[in-house]
């Protein structure tokens, strides 16, 4: 039997509709090219079809809606990180240290300046970087000297109170954080160096009401409040993290709203729901991923490739890596450049530091409702002066972000073999076995 026949007999035999009448001798020419365009225009809007169904998998897989069942919710309290502004003692008692009392108080001004690095460094590289530069200048090792002058947990944090129960030492659960800013203490973060584990049980849901945070901070500082996930850095703006000096008491009411997911987006590749989970980190700047996260790491690619060195406060970096005097001078230079984060779709023609960073799945979105503050604060105690700061939600949520999937993989599967399932669904009841 040549392959005319084989072909022939197919078709006559054939499940597939239409086919058997383009081969069937009782039928005209004319009838069969009906039927032959009739089969072509089948497949072909076969063929669409899975061709649309894979879009729609590829590009609209996941729906974000807003969730107002809010009655049994419980919701955690942001995380709050706290990060040492400036400390003039502290920097006159390590300066005395290192250069004795009768030393060049221009000295002071650069150990300032390296110990609180904000992304340029105009004394140390105007004093240290020229031409002639000042006796006992500094010109590497900052990060050194910077852990001089920086303060620990207990030199920064006073007393904390959650709600209205006892207090707690504030050290117990505000743990380091190494960030871009230098060491920031940080309570409910999952980016600490957090040995035990600990977590104060910070909840607010029904029984609770909103919840209410006070702090007691020693020394000026920059108090941000963030997701667990995020991380204090150079770029966030001034509207958003609050600026606190002893001796003045700050109020500040937030408002939040969270993303909950839904668990098969775990399924879901990354580019087709356009965020990342925290576990799912591709940084070497912070253990888990974020959006801040993800600038700072930006930050210091440019500056790798820009300087061949970061600066000194840069988490997780190998000394080796760190700038001298030389590679200050050229963060300098490069200072409005570096200090400005763009996403790569709006790169053209403008200076900045182009960063791709997709959002974090779990991300918090934090506002701000109240601000207020009172000055001359009195400390009946007799001790140090304190800045005391209470930070609380306004209400509790009553909306949060859900993220479905509303085509995952097996939707796919279902959409692009539902006609091979019907025609094994025509073919098996016939003898008896049905598929649903």
């Amino acid at each position: 039997m040549g392959f005319k026949e084989i072909w022939m007999e197919y078709m006559k035999n054939s499940s597939l509709h239409g086919a058997k009448f383009i081969v069937d001798e009782k039928y005209q020419f004319s009838e069969k090219c009906f039927w032959v365009v009739c089969v072509l225009a089948s497949w072909m809007a076969s063929v669409l079809l899975i061709q649309a169904s894979l879009d729609a998998f590829q590009n609209n897989a996941i729906s974000f809606v807003v969730e107002t069942s809010f009655l049994d919710w419980k919701t955690n309290f942001p995380s709050i990180a706290i990060c040492e502004g400036r400390n003039l003692d502290n920097v006159q008692v390590v300066s005395e240290r290192l250069w004795g009392v009768d030393h060049d108080f221009t000295l002071e001004e650069v150990l300032t300046e390296l110990t609180y690095f904000r992304g340029e460094s105009y004394h140390t590289v105007h004093e240290c970087g020229s031409e002639d530069p000042i006796p006992q200048c500094l010109f590497s090792e900052y990060v050194k000297y910077a852990r001089m002058v920086r303060s620990n947990c207990s030199k920064t944090l006073k007393e904390c109170q959650w709600n209205q129960e006892k207090k707690f030492n504030c050290c117990d659960y505000f743990f380091p954080m190494e960030t871009e800013l230098g060491t920031c203490f940080t309570i409910n973060s999952m980016q600490t160096e957090n040995p035990k584990n600990l977590k104060m049980p910070m909840i607010s849901d029904k029984y609770t009401g909103p919840g209410k945070l006070k702090i007691e901070i020693l020394t000026d500082a920059f108090i941000y409040i963030l997701g667990e996930e995020d991380v204090p850095h150079l770029v966030t703006s001034k509207s958003e993290m609050l600026a606190v000096t002893p001796r003045i008491s700050y109020y500040r009411v937030i408002s939040m709203k969270n993303i909950e997911n839904d668990p098969e987006t775990r399924d879901v590749n990354v580019a087709q729901r356009s965020c990342r989970y925290p576990d799912e980190n591709i940084l070497d700047v912070h253990k888990f991923y974020s959006y801040s996260a993800c600038s700072v790491q930006c930050r210091k690619d440019a500056q790798l490739k820009m300087c061949n060195c970061t600066n000194h406060l840069m988490p997780n970096t190998a000394p080796q890596l760190h700038c001298n005097i030389t590679g200050l001078k050229c963060l300098n230079e490069h200072y409005e450049e570096l200090s400005i984060v763009i996403p790569k779709w709006s790169s053209h023609g403008r200076k900045g530091v182009v960063c791709d960073c997709l959002p974090s799945c779990t991300e918090i979105d934090i506002s701000i409702v109240h601000d207020s503050k009172n000055k001359a604060l009195s400390d009946t105690r007799g001790n140090r002066a304190v800045a005391q700061v209470e930070i609380e939600l306004s209400a509790l949520p009553t909306e949060r972000y859900k993220r479905n999937v509303v085509r995952g993989r097996l939707d796919l599967v279902g959409e692009v073999f539902s006609p091979f399932r019907n025609f094994m669904q025509k073919k098996l009841a016939a003898i008896g076995i049905f598929i649903r």
